[in-house]
């Protein structure tokens, strides 16, 4: 990026207070959206004969302030695309450019819908205070994204990778593949307010600690940026990556290139909100003096000289608080003639001494100048006597306000004219651990109290910040806030769990009253043709067994074993004896099973196999369900680890499979869903097919139980994770049942036929048209085509 000269280009001018959320628009071209807690959201497009904007369309519907902004493109259906808000009032407004009024309301945070960002073919994704983020299409919530320990402030899409982004109040960012947390990103010390993509591999996030960081989607921060002073509330890439801007609580917009701040702009208002670069290259700044501002590289689009002028001039008259700055001592500040200096590096900033006053000046790198940003008051030092401002906890304010809470004790809030009233709001939130509900009512109070105050005016009076009176006590509003023959570890033996076991329950795929014998998802592909592959109606399972060679082994491995874990030949034969026992299992039983799926993990896979085989029979299923099925669960999950020997793998899948055939187990792995699902995600594929086809009936499982339940966010889910493992999986077999996994998700659901455009499941799927053996594959995938077209 050549060295960048960016200048005013034109001020937004129409909202009654903070200008909070700013966004690009698609119609019309070069357009900008602005949000505002003056509850409206206004569209302003270019003027053609001249640089500035005009407001064409002002939108009205939260009952709180608009706290974020995303549009999405124009379609078919929808020339002009639409705009969509979030609300402090917890919820999501969606408008299009035909009324001022929204069109639909997306319900389901139970906090401030802070962050919003678009999607492929129409999905959203939000973030809110409620701690969750939450992934929407059209008017339905397809999944909601829980794991973050406080307020999900940023999200953002990767839609190359398939991956969503969101960064809390916690301190970290998360990454998720269909609905699942892949991976935790720490190193923030502060709040993570902003994120962007700034490659599909590679991403930033900003933070109340005053850093940027660069990091690589595997995990690695790759660089920190300093510059600012204060919170970094936003971040926003320039077009072609070639560098970004971000804005924050220190009065700035810095512009970065090559790792470094290449400029900076003071802004005149206490915060700097949001930012958004527009295609052209312009960037937006949403402010807390209710203007949003349109910054220009382009000549021919900057600002007249006068109003240059003007902007310079109320930059100047700017009050900066003196806590802002850092301790001073007036007297040892240089005089004016520092001025003539030049400054060493672009954003440097002096403060020069006239008589008693102080200044700010700011040295820009592309004016070649100082360039006031403010008169400094309350200086430290100055005294109670001569500033006739309200002491508190050793620093001087000009309101010093009482609040009663229910417990009896009184609180001081103290406020100073040039804070942000919100801001000075929620740090009081946080300082005293109250409802976030309380924000608004405090903030308001502080603006009604102080208006039309003189900077350095005095005030020590006690109001209550709702009533006027001197007394408030806050009301709970009851809000919420191997190979086949051969042992694969000992080379010795003759028992490996059987690579033909596919066999599905009763061998068949009912559909619609269609039987099948042998065309559905049970390896053989011999027999009719399917004339309806989904939906899956019952659950697959695992059946075949060599009894004989899974005793052996379990005599032979009992022998190598530390002495301490080994069993009696009587307790072989009695676990033996759970594969097809319809009886109680006896205490001792049990007892005995759960020793040999201890077992070192070298020796474990007979025992996971007897597991594997005795949870078919109901009264098994029953007693280790309902007495262990968490832990067992957590047990069989640690054995699908990349690192464990494969026959671990696919015999702990497969139990969980056999998991789903009677009621109990159903439950237990429904209750389990998320734990399972993550598992079974993030693990890397092996190349083993039976692997792969034990993970691609456990979904398939899941599709089932959640096609019963018609559980919208379930399927979503599962939908989500079948289309990350189909291109992944070689396996023939593998690949069939993630198709039929798919087709069982979004028939008879509209919904979710959506949520399957939306992830481009039809380009993905039309690979497969293409495999001609096993012909199964084939008429599937041409079948799933035309459903989805």
């Amino acid at each position: 990026m050549d060295k960048l000269r960016f200048k005013l280009r034109f001020s937004l001018l129409g909202h009654s207070s903070d200008v909070r959320a700013v966004a690009a628009s698609y119609y019309p071209e070069g357009s900008v959206v602005t949000g505002s807690r003056d509850r409206t959201t206004r569209l302003w497009a270019p003027n053609e004969n001249d640089p500035g904007f005009t407001e064409v369309h002002c939108m009205s519907g939260p009952t709180n302030f608009v706290s974020c902004i995303c549009t999405l493109p124009p379609s078919d259906q929808h020339p002009f695309g639409f705009i969509l808000v979030g609300s402090n009032d917890c919820s999501i407004y969606c408008f299009s450019l035909d009324s001022p009024e929204p069109i639909y309301k997306l319900l389901g945070h139970s906090g401030t819908v802070c962050a919003l960002a678009a999607g492929k073919f129409g999905t959203i994704v939000s973030g809110s205070w409620d701690k969750t983020a939450r992934v929407w299409l059209g008017q339905k919530c397809m999944m909601t994204l829980e794991g973050h320990q406080a307020a999900v402030w940023a999200v953002q899409v990767l839609p190359e990778q398939g991956l969503i982004l969101t960064g809390s109040a916690d301190k970290t960012v998360r990454m998720w593949r269909a609905g699942k947390c892949e991976k935790v990103f720490s190193g923030h010390e502060d709040c993570v307010r902003g994120l962007a993509a700034f490659s599909p591999l590679e991403f930033l996030s900003c933070s109340n600690d005053a850093t940027i960081r660069h990091w690589r989607i595997t995990g690695e921060c790759l660089k920190v940026y300093y510059g600012h002073s204060n919170y970094i509330y936003s971040i926003s890439v320039l077009p072609d990556a070639d560098g970004f801007v971000s804005c924050g609580e220190d009065r700035t917009v810095r512009v970065w290139s090559n790792g470094e701040c290449v400029q900076t702009l003071a802004i005149p208002a206490q915060s700097a909100w949001s930012v958004t670069c527009l295609s052209n290259g312009d960037f937006v700044v949403g402010t807390s003096d209710g203007v949003a501002r349109v910054f220009t590289q382009n000549p021919s689009l900057q600002a007249s000289k006068e109003e240059l002028k003007a902007f310079e001039e109320e930059l100047s008259k700017a009050a900066l608080p003196a806590g802002e700055i850092g301790d001073l001592k007036i007297n040892e500040l240089p005089g004016k003639e520092v001025l003539l200096e030049p400054g060493t590096l672009d954003g440097q900033t002096k403060m020069v001494r006239d008589g008693t006053a102080v200044s700010a000046h700011q040295w820009s790198a592309a004016e070649g100048k100082w360039i006031k940003i403010g008169d400094v008051v309350g200086a430290s030092g100055s005294t109670p006597s001569t500033s006739g401002k309200t002491l508190f906890e050793g620093e001087e304010y000009d309101y010093v306000f009482s609040v009663d809470i229910e417990e009896g004790k009184t609180l001081k809030l103290p406020y100073n004219v040039t804070e942000d009233p919100w801001l000075a709001a929620q740090k009081f939130i946080h300082k005293h651990e109250l409802s976030q509900y309380y924000l608004d009512q405090i903030a308001n109070f502080i603006i009604n109290n102080t208006k039309g105050v003189i900077l350095g005016e005095t005030s020590s009076q006690v109001f209550d910040p709702f009533t006027g009176s001197s007394r408030y006590i806050p009301k709970s509003n009851g809000s919420g806030g191997r190979v086949e023959g051969t042992d694969p570890f000992t080379g010795g033996g003759r028992y490996v769990p059987t690579v033909k076991d596919q066999a599905c329950e009763k061998k068949e795929n009912v559909s619609g009253g269609n039987s099948v014998n042998g065309s559905g998802p049970s390896g053989d592909t011999t027999g009719t043709v399917l004339k309806a592959y989904f939906p899956q109606s019952i659950y697959l399972r695992f059946d075949t067994a060599n009894i004989d060679g899974i005793r052996k082994k379990l005599v032979e491995f009992n022998e190598k074993i530390p002495l301490s874990q080994q069993v009696t030949a009587s307790e072989i034969v009695s676990v033996l004896n759970l594969i097809d026992s319809e009886e109680d299992p006896t205490d001792q039983q049990m007892a005995s099973l759960e020793k040999i799926i201890h077992w070192p993990k070298e020796y474990v896979f007979p025992a996971l196999d007897i597991l594997r085989l005795a949870v078919r029979n109901f009264p098994v299923n029953q007693r280790v369900s309902e007495t262990a099925g968490v832990q067992m669960c957590k047990h069989l999950l640690n054995f699908v680890q990349d690192n464990e020997p494969a026959p671990n793998q696919f015999l702990a899948l497969r139990t969980l499979c056999n998991l789903f055939c009677h009621k109990p187990g159903e439950n237990i792995t429904l209750n389990q869903r998320d734990r399972i699902l993550t598992e079974i995600l993030s693990s890397v594929d092996s190349g083993n097919k039976n692997i792969q086809i034990a993970r691609a009936t456990l979904l398939l499982n899941y599709s089932v139980a959640f096609h019963k339940q018609h559980d919208l966010q379930a399927k979503c889910q599962c939908l989500s994770g079948a289309a990350v493992l189909l291109p992944t999986f070689p396996d023939n077999e593998a690949r069939f049942r993630l198709l039929v996994t798919i087709g069982t998700l979004i028939w008879g659901d509209s919904d979710v036929i959506e949520y399957a455009k939306s992830l481009d499941l039809l380009s993905l799927i039309e690979k497969f048209k293409k495999i001609k053996e096993p012909e199964k594959i084939e008429n599937c995938a041409e079948t799933l085509i035309a459903v989805l077209k």
